[in-house]
């Protein structure tokens, strides 16, 4: 499939030059990917041009300190639940989002579960 890699500031204007005049007009999914070692967060966009087909992923590797990109919910407003998913189980903020909480961990919950460095609390006294 091809691939554009991106830097986070310009995500949102080239997936509107992707949607608006290259014909990619369904956001098919949106996840991220804890490259640890490597001290960085990627955003892994996947869209699709319907009717036809075509493919095309678009890549947003971002710091695991700073994970931040531009929400895309005023494009594909099914972005929403997508994105509220990576800030809940990874940590991406979405800039703009217009309801940006978490979606499947409780309010109160501490931490990301999908990050590699995320421990699990057994609740005994030395668990991990």
């Amino acid at each position: 499939m091809p691939t554009l890699v991106v830097p986070a500031d310009q995500l949102l204007a080239l997936m509107e030059e992707l949607k608006q005049r290259r014909g990619f007009n369904f956001l098919s999914d949106l996840t991220a990917v804890d490259f640890k070692a490597e001290d960085r967060i990627e955003m892994v966009y996947h869209l699709l041009a319907v009717p036809g087909g075509e493919a095309l992923r678009v890549k947003v590797n971002l710091s695991r300190h700073e994970a931040e990109v531009p929400s895309l919910t005023s494009l594909w407003p099914a972005a929403d639940v997508q994105e509220r998913e990576a800030y809940d189980l990874m940590g991406v903020v979405f800039k703009g989002h217009p309801n940006l909480k978490r979606i499947l961990c409780p309010d109160d919950f501490e931490g990301h579960p999908l990050r590699k460095d995320f421990k699990l609390n057994s609740g005994k006294e030395g668990g991990e």
